[in-house]
């Protein structure tokens, strides 16, 4: 092994709500481990302003909060973070080779792959070229820059009301573009949309293209119904559609679902076991029904349980 290499019981891929209480599990059971934060640290909850479902919060708790909170939990318990991005997994028979981005290579007897999910884009005419020009998929992110201007978010979920919600605290105007009749999202959160006079939702409708030079000036919508399109003047627009798994590392080595999400189960002794022994997924890579952060937090659990029984037998 060269100077550049270091060796693990086991190697965790995410710093989202999974990766972090997988450190935590593998801390208490005595393995040595290393969270690697990736890309975002903290997953896709530190662009979440307040969290009212994760249990033990009566009044909420912001997203960023609580990520930072599971961060100092695992290095108080003595667990190493490191920040960087992962390259490539080598299954190398009875180990793995972990190849980051900066070119250090870390072997490990197991990895836990809970990379969570990325954000989805529309992939239309003009987007690419704006976004950070106006165009986002983060409103906590980026709203402060949209203070007292127009601004729309796409989408009718949850994720796209809360930020509609949000953005109507700073913005003068948010509109809200969904491509159905109805919302998808929690009633709660509906209510709250519906409420705010700031936000005004275009129902049936999809964004076309967008429209500037150096920043978006202009947005391109269609009804799907009635065919007659639209021009909407804006300064920001945030894209909020869902997000799909950060899993393109992993291309070629694993059995995944059409959707790029892990498939796992193929052990009944270790349920969270990938196609590959010694590979475990948690997780929003996995998950591609619940999506909650509780329910990835109790299946960060379960891997390293099963990673501890797996590395005893």
């Amino acid at each position: 092994m060269s100077k550049n290499e270091k060796k693990y019981d086991v190697v965790i891929v995410g710093s989202g709500p999974a990766g972090l209480t997988a450190g935590i599990y593998a801390i208490r059971a005595g393995l040595k481990m290393l969270v690697i934060s990736g890309g975002r640290p903290g997953g896709q909850l530190t662009i979440t302003t307040v969290v009212e479902n994760y249990p033990g919060f009566p009044n909420g708790i912001g997203g960023v909060k609580l990520m930072m909170d599971m961060q100092k939990q695992v290095r108080n318990l003595g667990g190493e973070i490191k920040q960087e991005i992962v390259k490539k997994v080598k299954d190398k028979k009875g180990k793995f080779e972990v190849e980051l981005k900066n070119g250090q290579i870390l072997e490990t007897k197991a990895v836990i792959v809970a990379t969570g999910a990325k954000t989805r884009w529309l992939n239309i005419k003009g987007e690419k070229e704006l976004i950070g020009k106006g165009v986002s998929g983060c409103a906590v992110c980026d709203g402060m820059f949209f203070r007292n201007k127009i601004v729309a978010v796409v989408g009718g979920g949850n994720v796209a009301c809360k930020e509609a919600i949000f953005l109507a605290g700073l913005a003068k105007k948010v509109y809200l573009i969904h491509r159905r009749d109805e919302l998808r999202a929690a009633k709660m959160e509906q209510e709250k949309v519906f409420k705010n006079n700031k936000i005004e939702i275009v129902w049936n409708s999809k964004v076309r293209e967008f429209l500037g030079n150096e920043k978006l000036e202009n947005i391109k919508i269609v009804n799907n119904k009635t065919g007659k399109e639209r021009i909407i003047k804006l300064d920001g627009l945030f894209v909020a559609i869902g997000s799909d798994p950060a899993t393109e590392f992993l291309a070629g080595l694993v059995e995944m679902e059409k959707t790029g999400h892990i498939v796992i189960g193929f052990n009944k002794k270790y349920p969270t076991m990938t196609s590959i022994k010694g590979m475990f997924g948690a997780g929003d890579c996995v998950d591609s029904v619940y999506k909650q952060a509780i329910v990835a937090a109790g299946m960060g659990c379960k891997a390293t349980l099963d990673v501890e029984r797996w590395l005893k037998k």
